[in-house]
């Protein structure tokens, strides 16, 4: 029996887990810790990030990983993953429904998740190659030929971002900006302002240093960001909610640049009975 088919076979009717079970009016499993004894006091992004890499981490850590999220949770409905849970309810859709869609659309490459582990991969890649003898320059050019640009580096948006200094002063005052990884980032930013590029870092890239300096893989740190728009989607789902159905972003359409074909009449000439 191949292992494919053996696999299917050992797997009928029966759950293999190292991660956790629920017993149902007994107790429930989190990665080998009793939920409701072991892990009763633990803090909500504790737990999430235990359920991601398996470690616990310090009560400093934890702080700065909450502040990656709270930084980045802006209550405006005109970004594009929050304009999705403005929507659901502008067309009184659910909240879970719009949540669920706006974190969805939350992948997005160039703005959201897909970002988030290319400039993780970047980092952490970087950071392997140089010890092993390859320069910065080499590392970033094989970058930029890959992909165009560099994840983690500029803004189309604007020239700075306004999160890092808040993050970085935190960061210092908790003692985690020691780590290679950000160093490794801020040594990036400056190569690429003291070349033609003149791209600054962003959030992307320091949210990846930092939690690849806490030990995190590129995936761990993907699933880590999950959540981070979140408590900005609820208002304004919940500020769409308040205002007439519909009345979100309308589009006249006197503004809409139509040039398809002209205007016909309907019926059509060739379909009309004469008398």
């Amino acid at each position: 029996m191949s292992a494919s088919r053996r696999s299917l076979h050992d797997g009928v009717g029966r759950l293999r887990t190292r991660m956790g079970a629920a017993f149902v009016g007994q107790r429930a499993v989190f990665r080998g810790h009793d939920l409701h004894a072991d892990l009763k006091d633990a803090d909500w992004v504790d737990l999430y990030v235990f359920g991601i890499t398996g470690r616990r981490h310090t009560a400093k850590q934890l702080k700065l990983l909450h502040a990656i999220w709270v930084y980045t949770s802006y209550p405006d409905a005109r970004i594009w993953n929050n304009r999705v849970a403005a929507l659901a309810g502008t067309t009184r859709s659910s909240g879970n429904l719009g949540a669920s869609a706006a974190l969805a659309v939350s992948e997005a490459s160039i703005y959201g998740r897909g970002i988030d582990i290319r400039a993780a991969r970047f980092l952490t890649g970087t950071l392997n190659r140089m010890r092993d003898g390859t320069s910065l320059a080499d590392c970033v050019r094989v970058e930029l030929d890959r992909h165009r640009g560099l994840a983690g580096y500029g803004r189309p948006i604007a020239a700075g971002d306004e999160r890092l200094e808040p993050t970085l002063a935190l960061a210092h005052r908790l003692g985690l900006d020691g780590g290679p990884h950000l160093q490794l980032a801020k040594d990036v930013e400056q190569f690429l302002l003291d070349g033609r590029w003149r791209w600054r870092m962003n959030y992307a890239a320091l949210s990846a240093a930092l939690t690849a300096d806490l030990g995190f893989t590129p995936r761990e740190h993907y699933l880590f960001g999950f959540p981070a728009f979140l408590a900005g989607m609820q208002p304004c789902f919940i500020e769409a909610c308040e205002q007439p159905a519909g009345t979100l972003f309308p589009i006249p359409c006197s503004h809409v640049a139509y040039e398809g074909a002209a205007r016909r009449p309907w019926p059509p000439k060739s379909s009309r009975h004469e008398p």
